[in-house]
């Protein structure tokens, strides 16, 4: 099997190493694992693509390449350039530092990166830590994705419903804030919504007096509805959510076109 990995959080993040060491487990010993991640932080940026502007790319080691873009970028730098057209057998994407779950997901670079190998027609995985002060204080934050990542992702492949529509199914996988001897298994989960709570700009003034806006996130452990991702996270599950990149309001469609005649 090839595999394919990235993330958002750079190429010398910490939770791609753990994403490797999972791919590696999952490839095989006659499979091949390539890297093609940003060379700098992008996480907040979603799906986005570098559309308007080229990106360098740069090789520092075997099957290993740090591209200046997004992760949607390095995938299709990984397909059209580093591998020339030979698409791999499976993307997966990070481990991110901090949860991918809720509201978050729709700023994911993450979750970005996965949605375009699903567009490409690839089968996809992301994969999210969620930090708390049961796990940020131990020696490995990401034990839990460390320890359970490879059977969750095989899971998937062997059970998972992949699908061959235009808008391929792909996954987002987030692992709870505790240690890995706590996580008391897996959950498949809607999307959830952290209500009263969103992300914000705090301003501050830089000693030339001129205003800077930084963008500050919400309260992450609020609870969503029951038997959604961060509520079934919180509670120690490993949360697998089905996702496709259709933006459609499907339930809202049939009573749209009566309404407008």
């Amino acid at each position: 099997m090839r595999i394919l990995i990235t993330n958002d959080d750079g190429i010398n993040a910490p939770g791609l190493q753990v994403l490797e060491e999972i791919a590696t487990a999952i490839a095989g010993p006659e499979g091949e694992v390539w890297t093609v991640a940003p060379a700098f932080e992008q996480s907040g940026v979603g799906h986005c693509i570098s559309y308007t502007h080229p990106m360098m790319i740069a090789q520092l080691g075997p099957r290993r390449y740090a591209a200046e873009g997004s992760p949607a970028d390095c995938v299709l730098a990984a397909i059209y350039d580093v591998l020339q057209g030979a698409k791999p057998d499976l993307v997966l994407s990070g481990v991110n530092r901090g949860n991918n779950a809720g509201e978050n997901v729709l700023y994911s670079g993450t979750i970005g990166g996965a949605m375009e190998a699903a567009l490409q027609g690839i089968p996809a995985i992301a994969l999210s830590q969620f930090m708390g002060p049961e796990n940020d204080g131990l020696d490995d934050p990401f034990e839990a994705a460390r320890r359970h990542g490879t059977s969750v992702v095989r899971a998937l492949l062997d059970r998972g419903l992949w699908t061959g529509d235009d808008y391929r199914v792909f996954y987002n996988v987030n692992f709870p804030p505790i240690p890995a001897a706590e996580v008391k298994g897996m959950a498949v989960a809607a999307q959830g919504f952290r209500r009263d709570t969103s992300f914000t700009v705090e301003p501050h003034l830089s000693p030339s007096g001129r205003k800077f806006l930084w963008i500050k996130g919400g309260a992450q452990h609020r609870a969503t509805l029951p038997g959604t991702d961060v509520t079934e996270t919180l509670a120690g599950r490993i949360s697998i959510t089905p996702m496709r990149a259709d933006l459609t309001a499907h339930d809202l469609l049939d009573d749209l076109k009566a309404r407008l005649g």
